[in-house]
């Protein structure tokens, strides 16, 4: 089955374009089943084993995720990543397999993190000056990186993935490549440029064109989690919730901009999601606020 699982896997990353990183959870949902299938069948999983597994077996595989304290949104990933490996199968291999469709995923509630005040991301310029006194040209990259996530409400991904080519001539809006290769369109302002400008007029090295923007105290490219230690050193500096990450940068500038009066469609294309529903989690976000005012200060609210 290891063959067929790389087949597969070269399948999502060179025909359907998914990243490494999405191929690499499909891969680990995969195998997890397989190797519970071993388990519970006694033997090494075959693909006519792939196309007798019933309901039982899944939901038995299921519940053996639950004992193992896996959370509901692993757990329905993996189901996903389950049903996509047989389709695959019933289309490159002739193995058809219906019982996978009749099993239901976990319910997940749709969480999304809070939104840092704006005042504390003020404050983390002055933060990482101070972390970074000794390095200026980190505190002036750590801003831009901050800068730029919340001022064009990228992913960490997307942030890091930009070159010198991308930035070079200020253009009014970046080009951006998403999820699923997915590309998307954000504009740019000012402060972002200045910010920018700054960290690549001090940095020491990686200023060819093809170089990517964000550079390691090395030279090498920045990673994700390069940029989640920058966040977590200002969080502790400043004394902030836990909550407040790379990531909750990006919340910030959604409900920012949708307390400003952005409308979910256009929300969802500076956001670079796939479906509007997952935009429109905001929604509830900025009503809670609304219904916050409304909580202190209707004169009947304390009736």
């Amino acid at each position: 089955m290891n063959e067929i699982v790389a087949e597969f896997i070269e399948y999502l990353t060179n025909t359907k374009n998914y990243s490494s990183h999405t191929a690499t959870a499909y891969e680990t949902d995969i195998l997890d089943f397989i190797k519970f299938w071993d388990n519970y069948a006694g033997g090494t999983a075959t693909l006519a084993d792939m196309a007798r597994a019933d309901t039982l077996c899944f939901r038995a595989w299921l519940a053996d995720r639950a004992r193992r304290n896996l959370a509901h949104k692993s757990t329905a990933r993996a189901l996903s990543s389950l049903r996509g490996f047989y389709k695959f199968l019933a289309k490159h291999h002739g193995i058809k397999n219906d019982a996978i469709g009749l099993i239901s995923s976990p319910k997940v509630p749709r969480k999304l993190s809070k939104a840092i005040e704006v005042t504390d991301v003020e404050n983390m310029h002055d933060a990482i000056r101070n972390i970074d006194e000794r390095e200026p040209w980190i505190a002036a990259r750590d801003w831009a990186l901050v800068v730029l996530i919340f001022g064009c409400g990228l992913r960490i991904s997307e942030a890091l993935s930009l070159t010198n080519s991308d930035v070079r001539a200020h253009p009014d809006t970046l080009r951006i490549m998403g999820k699923g290769s997915k590309e998307r369109i954000v504009p740019v302002l000012p402060a972002v440029w200045d910010a920018i400008d700054k960290y690549t007029a001090v940095r020491p090295f990686g200023n060819s064109p093809d170089d990517p923007l964000f550079r390691s105290v090395r030279g090498l490219p920045m990673s994700a989690r390069m940029a989640e230690k920058v966040i977590e050193h200002v969080r502790k500096y400043l004394q902030l919730p836990d909550y407040v990450t790379p990531h909750a940068l990006r919340h910030t500038f959604a409900t920012a901009l949708l307390a400003g009066g952005a409308d979910l469609r256009s929300l969802q294309e500076l956001l670079g999601h796939a479906s509007l529903s997952t935009t429109q989690l905001y929604t509830r976000v900025n009503m809670a606020e609304i219904t916050n005012i409304y909580n202190h200060a209707h004169p009947l609210a304390d009736k």
